[in-house]
């Protein structure tokens, strides 16, 4: 689960980090009235779910700014709100249709004489969260990390101690940091580790971290993501969740109990597992398709989950063909098939299906399919399947 820059931001600062003050606006005449109780100069930050909010562009909008704008004068403020709340933001992380912006960030703008960039996240490898730092942060921190990866510093976190005030000094000699610009480094980096840790995390980043040119400390721009297994632990985070920035197909599927997540392909895959629902969506690439989904029904679906995971397929309209593959473990062959015919006939497709069907009662699924009358392909295997969607979906 994301949140916004401003709710990531007061949970750092509640964490003891410090950050530049900053009033959430809806509207214009928010937006104005926040420029009045603080004074200016300010920047407008538009909040989206989405990185790249400065390069980004507002859509059919004949503006030149992006997402992220520093603002002198009052009377500049109308004019640039305006396209932020009437037109949807265009980023590298968000689809060409952009992305609506609800609220805006006027923050009190700050002197910059260095950025820096600092983030915590889980390291596979090595099975702990690590805190990851480098001296030149700001937009262009992709690129750093891309061409002069030796640039970025590494500290594992252990995840019961969490990050020891003397790994966090250390880390801030090495980035440059003097005099008190470390005990203020070192606090801001505490409090992100903590965040991370306490509210279980799958993302913690600062960029920028900036000094400004009086030697302060200060969290200029944050981003946060949760582990969605875990918000049943943290009913306060789950609260922050801003429905209107998530994909309603994958909000629609969370409610039915289903995985889901859209891609940008034309074939709809429905499968049980998700080591399965990888798999299945590496051989329909490797065999010329593009999948349009990852969908895991589940080891336990019943009939009313797999009518709804139809029902989502097919709201996309790009989905030209549909890969059903079931492995029966736990969910029998059988037990798939009877749900799959019900909810053939109460969806009623009209793009063609491909069926592969494997495991348990595997030989009264295949059965079941075939004298269902309905307009299902039948699979032997698992690349019969995908090259026979991929073929489906070509024509």
């Amino acid at each position: 689960m994301k949140i916004h820059e401003y709710q990531a931001k007061d949970l750092l600062a509640a964490a003891g980090a410090a950050i530049p003050r900053g009033i959430v606006a809806s509207n214009v005449t928010e937006v104005l009235a926040a420029f009045d109780q603080m004074g200016g100069p300010v920047v407008l930050k538009a909040q989206v779910h989405a990185g790249g909010r400065g390069k980004g562009r507002f859509k059919d909008s004949g503006v030149d700014f992006g997402g992220v704008k520093f603002v002198t004068k009052r009377e500049d403020l109308s004019k640039i709100a305006e396209v932020m709340f009437k037109y949807p933001l265009v980023t590298k992380q968000t689809d060409a249709e952009g992305q609506k912006v609800s609220k805006v960030l006027v923050q009190s703008a700050a002197d910059i004489a260095r950025e820096i960039y600092v983030g915590v996240v889980l390291d596979r490898t090595l099975g702990v969260p690590i805190l990851m730092a480098c001296a030149e942060g700001g937009v262009d921190i992709e690129e750093v990390a891309a061409h002069t990866p030796e640039k970025i510093l590494k500290v594992a976190i252990n995840p019961e101690a969490g990050l020891l005030p003397f790994q966090a000094r250390r880390l801030a000699f090495e980035l440059g940091f003097t005099g008190d610009q470390v005990g203020q480094a070192e606090k801001i980096m505490m409090a992100l580790s903590k965040v991370f840790l306490d509210k279980d995390c799958s993302l913690a980043e600062i960029n920028p971290l900036v000094v400004t040119p009086k030697g302060e400390v200060i969290v200029l721009d944050a981003k946060i993501t949760f582990d969605d297994n875990a918000l049943f632990r943290h009913p306060d985070i789950e609260k922050l969740r801003d429905e209107t920035e998530e994909n309603p197909a994958e909000l629609r599927a969370a409610k039915s109990g289903l995985s889901f997540i859209s891609l940008t392909g034309n074939i709809g895959c429905l499968v049980n597992g998700a080591g399965l629902a990888m798999s299945t969506m590496d051989i329909i690439k490797y065999h010329g398709g593009q999948p349009a989904n990852f969908l895991d029904v589940g080891g336990g679906a019943n009939k009313d989950q797999v009518t709804e995971a139809l029902r989502i397929l097919l709201g996309d309209t790009r989905v030209k063909a549909v890969l059903i593959n079931i492995f029966g473990g736990i969910m029998k062959c059988d037990t798939i098939a009877g749900a799959v015919i019900a909810a053939f006939k109460e969806v009623k497709p009209q793009v063609p299906f491909v069926v592969r069907l494997e495991g348990t009662n595997v030989a009264e699924g295949r059965k079941m399919l075939t004298e269902s009358g309905l307009n299902l392909t039948p699979a032997t295997d698992l690349t019969d399947a995908a090259k026979k969607v991929v073929a489906a979906a070509g024509q």
